[in-house]
């Protein structure tokens, strides 16, 4: 919880001084009463049982006041909204490492159901786009709100021949740049952007990820990354088992310099737990609520409590 208004707490002291007048009246009253000589007297002017009860009272009505005050300063908190709009990019690794059985059933397979179920968590109103990569990097699908091409696309998906990180992180700059200008042709502001990147190895062609790296920051443009797979993941070619493991250093690399996320996935299941996180961090967002109007209420409740209770214990107001 923060304040918006923090400077009217220092009402809060008007509060203290108001407590600390009362205790000091009772302590004198408690000082005069004991003047009195006789105690049948004094048991009778100032009732045992009477006291705790105006304690109580003052307490409640003091605790009104200083949620009242404490609603002047304009308390809030953090609600998690919907994002009205943003533009993403899901590049999807497609090198033949991608055929590995290391995940059932596939690399590959797993990785298109997943991404499939990322689709139907994000807001309709954010903008998707694919990109696929292996030697080279392709928009499959420029960013859109029609969900169902980009799944078409994912259903036909292709594997082919080496990783292009690097070429895979500047496609997808380049399709953001692309929409951004599409928006600013016609008077709209570009929401936010971010990258979401899969890969299940190393890149062997194309431009370094440090390139990429500065292309990404420069554009301000954050870059999730998804490491996908195991350690002992191999494909059989021609005859001979080939390892081919997870480039997590590159990946976790590329994420912490652009300012993204890093997550690893070693099953299906794990896979769409990420895109499920990543779908609820990147499909929304925090703003501020104000609370105000329930501290009045709590406010005006507590006071309202004390006052009654001082009127049917002491028949007093206080």
């Amino acid at each position: 919880m923060t304040f918006q208004s923090p400077w009217w707490l220092a009402g809060l002291l008007a509060v203290v001084a108001l407590v600390g007048l009362y205790v000091l009246l009772q302590r004198r009253r408690a000082k005069y009463a004991a003047r009195f000589t006789n105690v049948a007297m004094l048991g009778s002017l100032v009732p045992k049982r009477a006291g705790w009860r105006r304690h109580v009272a003052f307490g409640l009505v003091a605790l009104g006041l200083a949620v009242l005050v404490a609603s002047l300063a304009q308390p809030s908190t953090e609600v998690r909204v919907p994002r009205e709009r943003a533009t993403v990019i899901m590049a999807v690794d497609v090198s033949l490492s991608m055929r590995a059985t290391d995940v059932e059933p596939d690399r590959f397979q797993a990785m298109q159901l997943a991404a499939e179920e990322f689709v139907e968590v994000l807001p309709e109103r954010i903008n998707l786009g694919l990109v696929a990569f292996a030697g080279t990097a392709a928009t499959l699908v420029t960013p859109t709100t029609d969900r169902e091409e980009v799944r078409t696309a994912i259903e036909n998906l292709e594997l082919a021949e080496a990783t292009a990180i690097g070429d895979a992180i500047f496609t997808s700059l380049t399709a953001i740049t692309n929409y951004q200008a599409t928006l600013a042709s016609e008077g709209m502001e570009a929401p936010p952007a971010r990258i979401v990147l899969l890969s299940d190895g190393y890149s062997t062609v194309g431009r370094e990820a440090t390139q990429a790296i500065d292309a990404a920051n420069a554009a301000s443009v954050p870059v999730s990354t998804i490491a996908f797979g195991t350690d002992y993941g191999t494909l059989d070619i021609n005859g001979e088992r080939v390892p081919v493991p997870v480039d997590r250093a590159t990946l976790e690399q590329i994420a912490e310099e652009t300012d993204g996320s890093y997550s690893e996935a070693a099953s299906a299941a794990e896979l769409s737990e990420v895109f499920e996180d990543l779908g609820s961090q990147i499909g929304y967002t925090t703003e501020p609520q104000d609370i105000s109007p329930w501290f009045v209420r709590g406010g005006v409740l507590f006071a309202f409590l004390g006052v009654v209770a001082s009127l049917l214990w002491t028949n007093r107001l206080l």
